[in-house]
């Protein structure tokens, strides 16, 4: 017996109920899996690419790249966490 007639089975036996919620739990599963494959192939690869690009372009405009603390710091003015010393 596979998988899949396993499940029917045993599933055929369950109270509606319970039905309900392995059916929930299914569709859950599912949508997990589209969406991690959607991010996986598309949009973390796109957005991966987009910022080589932008990357590609500030270089080649001569603008010096960020340090790791220039990015913290940056990052902790937007949020208002620093008082920029320069404004």
């Amino acid at each position: 017996m596979n998988a899949e007639q396993e499940l029917l089975q045993k599933w055929r036996f369950l109270p509606p109920d319970k039905q309900q919620q392995v059916l929930e739990f299914v569709e859950f599963l599912h949508l997990k899996t589209v969406n991690s494959q959607i991010l996986t192939h598309g949009t973390k690869a796109q957005l991966g690419e987009r910022l080589r690009e932008i990357r590609a372009k500030i270089v080649a405009s001569g603008e010096p790249l960020l340090s790791q603390d220039a990015i913290e710091k940056e990052i902790a003015i937007r949020r208002g966490g620093l008082q920029d010393i320069g404004e």
